[in-house]
């Protein structure tokens, strides 16, 4: 029999690849299931267990989340962040977590002034996407699946903001057509796995199409009629029929910070 590729017998026995597949069998998902939780294919979760292809950081993100402490830090610094770039972002953190969910965090400080009060907060930590969604009449980019979106820095939230942290990420806006409500340079906070237009009706939302990328508006729903209305009256809304339609929504919008002056 002949021997495999030099290049193929390395990638088969890569560490990340067996840590992959003990986490699913840790957490006994099947890799239809085990995808299902990471926004992938059971055939995507295959390859990945073979060696035969690395997840994105995305992924490996969305893995540290469903790993948990201490695994999480394997995955998450598999996506190109170290724990010390963690902690700048929580610099009230003085243990590492010991919940089963590596997405939440203790801040064991806080308040100002002279008198400083004791508050325990469970944080999710999601990753700053390096991407941009743009308002209508802005061109965004072009990806279409935020999971496979390189990923820029990491931001820290209250857990409460984010009811799917596994699910949830973050990118910045180009454009006004949504001021005042959201400007240029805001960053939004968005949820991938509420996409049912059935429950999206008068949300904000990302919508994704070929020509214009990714976009964030309002979104509306007239019987067999979706329209993307932006917030600026000095912008067209965009129409088009779901029975035919070349958009497509990829995430809610959950929540938007910006910048001071």
């Amino acid at each position: 029999m002949p021997k495999a590729p030099i290049a193929l017998r390395q990638n088969t026995g890569a560490e990340w690849s067996g840590r992959i597949r003990q986490l699913r069998e840790r957490l006994k998902l099947s890799q239809t299931l085990f995808g299902h939780r990471l926004h992938s294919s059971a055939m995507a979760v295959s390859r990945w267990e073979r060696g035969a292809q690395e997840p994105t950081s995305g992924r490996y993100i969305e893995l540290g989340n469903l790993a948990g402490d201490p695994e999480c830090w394997y995955f998450w610094e598999r996506a190109g962040l170290r724990s010390q770039d963690l902690m700048r972002v929580m610099p009230g953190m003085q243990r590492r977590l010991h919940d089963s969910h590596a997405h939440k965090f203790e801040i064991a400080r806080a308040g100002s002034g002279k008198k400083r009060r004791t508050l325990t907060q469970a944080l999710a930590v999601l990753p700053l996407l390096k991407v941009v969604a743009a308002s209508p009449g802005h061109k965004g980019d072009s990806i279409e699946s935020l999971g496979d979106a390189p990923v820029e820095s990491m931001i820290a939230a209250p857990r409460d903001w984010c009811p799917n942290p596994e699910s949830t990420s973050c990118l910045m806006v180009r454009g006004n057509s949504m001021a005042p409500t959201i400007c240029d340079g805001y960053v939004l906070a968005v949820d991938s796995s509420q996409t049912d237009t059935n429950e999206l009706d008068r949300k904000i939302v990302i919508a994704w199409n070929e020509d214009a990328g990714l976009t964030v508006s309002n979104y509306r729903r007239y019987d067999h009629t979706e329209v993307l209305q932006p917030e600026n009256s000095q912008y067209e809304s965009i129409t088009f029929s779901n029975a035919a339609s070349k958009w497509k929504i990829i995430a809610k919008v959950l929540w938007w910070i910006a910048k001071a002056p």
